[in-house]
């Protein structure tokens, strides 16, 4: 019998006996058994902050996106593998899809995250305060990465998901991950870690393993560690409110399973193709993975004059889904998990049935395709009406993990955004509807409650994700009942397993901490020409300062000329009054011109490119007869890898141009973002 292990401290590990059986969910066989009984969890965690802390910490942030990307194409390469043993927890082929390369998704595109980070460790974050008159004193912050370690607690519904979407965000912040999946689904988990071990990508103890139950594996967190849990709320609040995690101030994250309500918009008829998309993504939230998805549809909010048409157009839907075995030709749904998952949600159905009304679908009367429904884990959809939703209330309190949703009408907006937020807090919300008026109504006023809201129209439904999709580059949580938490949202997520210090002293210090250059700092003369030297070569705040020119109305008519820019601060003197120009003005643009034309060195050198303008500023006028220079200073380096052998070797060097006048005064800024071939790349 095959034994799902633990991979701890460095190696692949049983737990003492066998803590529970494992089941394939179509065919109700015994697959395995896993058990994480007598695991020193204490240790484990000494061993993360250690062994994979220190490597990680020694990362960039450039050097961890490209290791995330590198296990992505790894994973894709094996993905046929999880699909197989996906299909045991009674997922379908597009189930598993969500699951697997949704899941490898989210390493992919947490690695395109290194773009918005610097070129170490750390990250820099905002821009400098000024503290003092004279400038010799600043404010700045970092964001260093915790010491601790990331405990994962993830659900049984996603085992591959709910494991990639988290450690891709711990990984980028430089900080390791135990991960501890449902032990339900802790299988399909297992395999695909033994591919990531395998493959040496981590660095050794950023990632370990607890298959089993895993009791115990947040008992020694300390405060510079992070839990994350998906689950129930019930379980989530008696985990987060335990007294070493609330006397320890230990970051917890609580994604918990919400009633998330979808709201058919009041201009959305029959007629429209909003109606139909309406209808085809409330079966799809009930249907796909059989239901078991913590931002599925589980309230369907319509106007009161459509409930009938809207109630019947589901059930019909229904009615073409075919239950039983996904490796079946025409199965569009699975089992659930587990047995014991029917027990729970034929339960909540039958508390539901006490206050509203089936009128879709049997507890006991359904056909199977392909399997035994007695073996298997199968659950029919269940489709309730509930006519009176503000009286009847179990709607908003009582959640059926599965394949169940609830239709209920409403008489204007303000009801259906009342309604929604009856559910307490939800991962999500959605209103379908053809009118920007009613979605903006309905957005502006229901956001408080929940984390998400897709506005769903024909105009995006072809590329819409959906209703129950969360994006790696956006949040994932929502307050109330939802858990109060975020996970993922791009560079927000990464954040929240760092630390963020402020840091105060002089700018050249400052520049020293954070490698990028502060105004105020030091600024040597480059020797030789910041253009003549190569990526490794540049040091931060070298300066080239160049000659001057002083400025004509000849400069300015030919620069009109030439952009076909004639504004009349420009062009035409006698309409100045009331402005806040004494006479014509040079054009910006024309002084970030002329300052590339002072500041550019023309012989070809390790210079590629310059590909970018960033934070441009016109802080004062410049008039006729006005003499301006450039301070041109090396501001910040970021390597960048070769994307194959025959590409050159370079980096993205940040220049700092600042145009002063014959007063010193700063009349411009920006940064130019350039590429700079590196030593190995030499003419």
């Amino acid at each position: 019998m095959q034994r799902y292990q633990n991979y701890v401290q460095g190696q692949w590990v049983d737990g003492q006996g066998s803590e529970l059986d494992l089941f394939n969910a179509i065919t109700g066989d015994k697959i395995g058994e896993a058990s994480s009984a007598g695991l020193d969890y204490e240790s484990i965690l000494a061993y993360g902050r250690k062994t994979g802390g220190d490597k990680l910490r020694k990362m960039t942030f450039q050097e961890r996106g490209r290791m995330l990307k590198a296990l992505a194409f790894h994973l894709m390469e094996k993905k046929r593998k999880y699909y197989e043993v996906s299909a045991w927890s009674g997922a379908t082929k597009v189930d598993s899809w969500i699951d697997i390369e949704g899941g490898i998704g989210n390493l992919f595109a947490n690695a395109s995250l290194r773009r918005q980070f610097p070129d170490l460790p750390y990250h820099v974050d905002g821009v400098a305060a000024p503290l003092s008159k004279g400038g010799s004193f600043i404010g700045h912050h970092i964001m260093v990465p915790k010491r601790g370690v990331a405990v994962h607690i993830n659900a049984f519904n996603f085992p591959i998901w709910g494991m990639l979407e988290k450690i891709a965000v711990n990984m980028m912040a430089g900080v390791p991950s135990v991960v501890k999946p449902s032990e339900f689904t802790c299988y399909l988990t297992e395999v695909m870690v033994r591919d990531i071990i395998a493959s040496k990508i981590l660095p050794e103890g950023s990632l370990q393993l607890i298959c089993g139950l895993g009791r115990g594996v947040i008992d020694h967190v300390s405060s510079e560690d992070v839990v994350t849990f998906t689950g129930s709320a019930k379980t989530g609040r008696i985990l987060k409110s335990m007294p070493h995690i609330v006397e320890n101030s230990v970051p917890f994250n609580l994604e918990a399973d919400s009633l998330n309500a979808s709201v058919l918009g009041e201009y959305a008829t029959p007629d429209t193709e909003e109606f139909k998309l309406f209808i085809k993504e409330c079966t799809k939230e009930i249907t796909v993975k059989a239901g078991q998805k913590c931002t599925a549809v589980r309230r369907i909010i319509v106007p009161e004059n459509l409930i009938d048409e809207v109630e019947s157009a589901i059930a019909s839907r229904l009615s073409t889904t075919i239950i039983g075995d996904p490796s079946q030709e025409g199965v569009r749904m699975g089992a659930l998990a587990t047995n014991l998952q029917v027990e729970r949600v034929r339960e909540n159905v039958e508390l539901l049935a006490k206050s509203q009304d089936i009128v879709y679908g049997d507890l006991d009367n359904f056909d199977v395709v392909g399997a035994d429904k007695e073996k298997g884990a199968f659950f029919s959809p269940i489709l309730f009406r509930n006519n009176d939703p503000f009286n009847k209330t179990d709607v908003h309190n009582i959640e059926c993990f599965g394949p169940v949703s609830t239709i209920m009408p409403y008489k204007s907006l303000d009801d259906a955004i009342e309604l929604s937020r009856m559910g307490k807090g939800s991962l999500v919300s959605s209103i379908v509807t053809p009118n920007d008026d009613e979605a903006k109504d309905f957005v502006i006023n229901a956001a408080h409650m929940h984390g998400r809201i897709l506005v769903l129209n024909k105009g995006c439904a072809k590329e819409s994700t959906g209703h129950g999709s969360p994006m790696p580059l956006l949040t994932h949580g929502g307050p109330g009942r939802a858990g109060g938490g975020e996970e993922m949202g791009g560079k927000r997520g990464i954040l929240h397993y760092m630390q963020r210090t402020a840091i105060q002293g002089h700018p050249t210090t400052i520049t020293k901490i954070t490698e990028q250059f502060q105004v105020g700092a030091e600024m040597p003369e480059a020797n030789p020409h910041v253009f003549r030297q190569h990526f490794e070569e540049l040091t931060i705040g070298d300066t080239v300062f160049t000659h001057k020119h002083t400025v004509t109305d000849a400069d300015i008519v030919n620069f009109a000329n030439v952009s076909g820019d004639n504004f009349y601060a420009h062009m035409d003197e006698t309409s100045l009054d009331g402005t806040i120009f004494e006479k014509r003005v040079a054009h910006g643009y024309f002084l970030l011109s002329k300052a590339a034309g002072l500041f550019v060195d023309p012989k070809k050198g390790p210079v590629l490119l310059n590909y970018g303008v960033e934070e441009a500023r016109f802080t004062k006028p410049v008039y006729p007869g006005a003499t301006i220079g450039v301070r041109f200073t090396v501001k910040e380096k970021i390597d960048q890898e070769k994307k194959d052998e025959n590409d050159i070797a370079k980096g993205i060097v940040k220049f700092l141009v600042d145009m002063y006048d014959e007063t010193g005064e700063t009349v411009a800024m920006a940064t130019i973002l350039t590429m700079v071939k590196k030593l190995d790349q030499s003419m």
